[in-house]
């Protein structure tokens, strides 16, 4: 069955149908192009597809499109309009980047922290990328980089 969905990705309105079992990350990577959200596990255990619904950290890979209709998504292509956000420039300096295919969810789980808490702690940091997989940097740099763009980091 097709339903019809009306949505805002990264500041621009989406309106397409959509099946009742279409993921929203198969529905941003094959129907709209949007490939940032990586395609991993397809369980929710990798946190590679993350994007923030309505300023949550969510595995697109297990929300349907259609639980999307009325929301507004971020997705790792929002981050960058014009310029690099802060958490990219961070993660590049602090070597939080190796092959890359973690990074998108990363960065969007560090920014919904960021987006509900400007000074987290560092357990803080480490409980908001817990679902995140990361097989080649560590953790250190990427939490380093977090630090670093919350209020008071260095």
């Amino acid at each position: 069955m097709q339903h019809k969905i009306l949505l805002t990705i990264n500041g621009e309105q989406y309106e397409n149908f959509v099946s009742s079992e279409r993921t929203l990350l198969d529905f941003l990577r094959d129907d709209l192009g949007i490939t940032g959200s990586k395609k991993g596990c397809d369980e929710g255990e990798c946190g590679a597809c993350t994007v923030l619904v309505d300023g949550i950290a969510v595995d697109s890979c297990l929300m349907l499109a259609v639980e999307a209709d009325g929301c507004e998504l971020l997705t790792v292509e929002g981050l960058n309009k014009s310029e690099l956000d802060p958490l990219q420039k961070a993660f590049i300096e602090h070597g939080a980047i190796q092959c890359g295919y973690c990074t998108p969810g990363m960065l969007l789980s560090a920014k919904a922290l960021l987006l509900e808490k400007n000074d987290p702690t560092d357990d803080e940091i480490k409980e908001a990328i817990a679902g995140n997989l990361c097989r080649c940097t560590g953790y250190l740099s990427i939490i380093d980089a977090i630090r670093s763009v919350a209020k008071g980091g260095g």
